[in-house]
């Protein structure tokens, strides 16, 4: 089963963009398909996978990466040293391509990693995560499920040939302040099978421990201002 390992946090200020003394490069026309090649080959190059690229208001980069991962080897955290060596790889390698950016941000996944590739799905096999499907699930409901529904919040599983499959219990709400019998029947457990292509989107559900322990992948991250 696959995990996190929580780690600190680091802010890293320096010049975005380009180096003290150095003139702002002019916007240049790379597309966001270019810049995230340009990225993703930086990261890999440092021995890294790029895991997601955000591009927000203002002109901020974000980059979360993380180690490689292979089955049978033991899970490594992304440190802080890891962002800082990415962070002004990436800074050296987006002034060269002109791109135009404010800030540069890159930090390891946090507890609600994508999952993107196959791998990923392998990795965190039996762990609890957040599904959208592109498409309502319609007929496939049976009538147990509302036929419009596309977002689902179950456990991880390998399903027949190369599939997936989702398992959740749909629990009604419990109303603050009412106390729950133990006797209570748990609601049945329902699965959904899919395959990749059918997905909109998939995350490690971000579930928050509050009983004092500290829920693995803390994200780390490092900064340029």
């Amino acid at each position: 089963m696959g995990g996190l390992a929580p780690a600190h946090f680091l802010c890293l200020n320096a010049s975005a963009g380009r180096r003290k003394g150095a003139a702002r490069p002019q916007a240049s026309s790379t597309t966001h398909v270019a810049l995230q090649q340009t990225i993703d080959d930086t990261v890999r190059s440092l021995g890294y996978e790029l895991v997601e690229l955000e591009r927000s208001a203002g002109g901020l980069l974000r980059v979360t990466i993380d180690w490689p991962w292979a089955a049978g080897q033991a899970e490594r955290g992304v440190s802080v040293d890891d962002c800082e060596r990415v962070t002004r790889q990436l800074q050296y390698v987006l002034e060269v391509e002109g791109a135009d950016y404010q800030r540069l941000e890159v930090s390891s996944p946090g507890i609600d990693r994508p999952l993107r590739h196959a791998q990923d799905f392998e990795r965190f096999a039996g762990e609890l995560v957040d599904l959208v499907l592109k498409a309502p699930i319609g007929a496939a409901a049976a009538g147990q499920v509302a036929a419009n529904r596309k977002k689902f919040r179950g456990t991880l599983q390998r399903g027949e040939g190369e599939g997936w499959r989702i398992v959740w219990r749909d629990e009604p709400a419990i109303k603050p302040g009412v106390r729950v019998s133990k006797k209570r029947e748990a609601a049945p457990e329902q699965a959904l099978d899919f395959a990749l292509d059918e997905l909109a989107s998939a995350r490690l559900a971000s579930v928050v421990d509050f009983k004092g322990r500290k829920p693995r992948g803390d994200s780390v991250e490092a900064k340029q201002e």
